[in-house]
């Protein structure tokens, strides 16, 4: 099972737009998928006693999170960056068996002309640090607004077969590292 994380809690975005075509995109692949974002993120999850005990409304969060062998990251970039609720969530997220061993995909989207790419580089120092094993092959969304049509569906061919590719090789990718479901490296 793969996790598609939209990497932000901003109702409505362009990344859960995103989202929700890797999502089938992954299932075109044959991939078990599990869509997540983090404007579902329960309320009390950002109260400062979370850091000392997790509230049990995250509980569901973090165990898809450790029973998923792939993660799939949609991140968008905000001012130069990518937001900071991801790496709160990220913060959470139990340590280290939570992203150990864990294959990762990255796809960054922004409204300018480097498609996420600082974003993306940026989240990928942390993912090393908890030892994730990330993927190579990453897209990047250029001025996001003009290829997503009116239903936040991909419009543009070129972008659409780039993402249907890295999320093939991604599926296999998870498949060779994770070839059973709930299989964690120690």
């Amino acid at each position: 099972m793969i996790v598609v994380l939209a990497g932000t809690n901003r109702p409505d975005s362009n990344s859960r737009h995103v989202a929700r075509a890797v999502d089938g995109l992954l299932r075109d692949a044959g991939a078990e998928t599990h869509p997540m974002s983090l404007a579902d993120l329960p309320e009390e999850i950002y109260e400062p006693s979370s850091y000392a005990k997790k509230p049990a409304s995250f509980a569901p969060f973090q165990q898809a999170i450790l029973e998923a062998d792939g993660l799939f990251i949609v991140t968008p970039e905000y001012n130069g960056s990518f937001p900071g609720v991801l790496k709160y969530f990220i913060d959470m997220l139990k340590f280290p068996e939570s992203l150990r061993g864990m294959p990762v995909a990255l796809l960054g989207l922004g409204a300018g002309e480097w498609g996420g790419l600082r974003s993306v580089e940026q989240l990928s120092m942390i993912l090393q640090y908890r030892s994730a094993h990330l993927f190579g092959k990453r897209v990047f969304l250029k001025h996001v607004n003009s290829v997503l049509d009116a239903d936040g569906g991909i419009s543009d061919e070129g972008v659409r077969e780039r993402m249907t590719s890295q999320a093939r090789e991604f599926a296999a990718f998870c498949r060779v590292l994770r070839p059973s479901i709930g299989t964690r490296p120690s």
